[in-house]
């Protein structure tokens, strides 16, 4: 897997387009949350799209957009094209593993979540990608999670499976604003952050998002930022597609 690659897909690698967001509007919470119940949001199906700049350690910038299609719990699909209606990535996400067609390194990817965990050092699942491209917290709340309301926020903190996760949850759109996460064995980390939100079909969901990885690669440590911007986001896409083979 090529360092572009690898970047992409710890996240998630990602987000999604259609009609329902025809303008991004500050999403603005009807009441404060007074007690910690976070909005995970609502859909079965959903489609979106988004700007995405990729930076790499080596100086590297790539520019293009995402499109990406989802059945919640079960399916993450996305492609990355950098133009001119070139498709340089396709990857499909199940709860078992992730697969991925590199069309210009040809560099593809069939690894269950624990073969990727063994060899870039990052617990990957379906349903941390679903959070994190959200702004969810990453895990269920548990009674042996941490969690502290510090001014506007709840302060969130889990461990589990050796990896720590630090969350602040926004008391007024009840979302995550900032997220860190990292292996106890210092082999990956993630921090996301969640500047601003936007309104669609009276939900919050992400409008700008950076992502800043580190992860391994036979060659050493790497870093990474992901930068995305949605344009839009439809999660009443109805029954979809997920096209992909090797």
């Amino acid at each position: 897997m090529n360092k572009l690659f690898a970047g992409f897909t710890v996240l998630l690698v990602f987000g999604f387009l259609s009609g329902c967001a025809k303008k991004n509007v500050v999403y603005q919470s009807n009441g404060k949350m007074e007690d910690f119940s976070p909005i995970y949001n609502d859909y079965g199906f959903l489609s979106a799209k988004a700007k995405i700049v990729i930076e790499e350690e080596s100086g590297k910038v790539t520019r293009g957009s995402l499109n990406l299609r989802a059945k919640k719990d079960s399916i993450l699909w996305f492609t990355i094209s950098p133009g001119l209606g070139m498709e340089a990535v396709r990857g499909l996400i199940t709860q078992e593993k992730i697969q991925i067609k590199d069309r210009i390194g040809k560099e593809d990817v069939n690894l269950t979540f624990q073969e990727f965990e063994t060899i870039y050092g990052l617990k990957l699942s379906l349903d941390l990608f679903q959070n994190i491209l959200w702004a969810n917290p990453p895990l269920p709340f548990d009674y042996k999670d941490r969690l502290v309301r510090v001014g506007k926020a709840f302060e969130l903190t889990q461990v589990r499976d050796k990896v720590r996760y630090f969350s602040k949850v926004d008391v007024g759109t009840r979302k995550v604003s900032e997220l860190v996460s990292n292996s106890l064995n210092d082999r990956g980390s993630l921090l996301a952050s969640f500047p601003n939100f936007q309104e669609v079909n009276s939900q919050p969901f992400p409008f700008e998002v950076l992502y800043k990885l580190a992860y391994q690669l036979p060659e050493g440590g790497q870093n990474t930022i992901i930068n995305i911007e949605w344009n839009s986001i439809d999660p009443n896409s109805g029954p979809l597609s997920f096209p992909f083979r090797f």
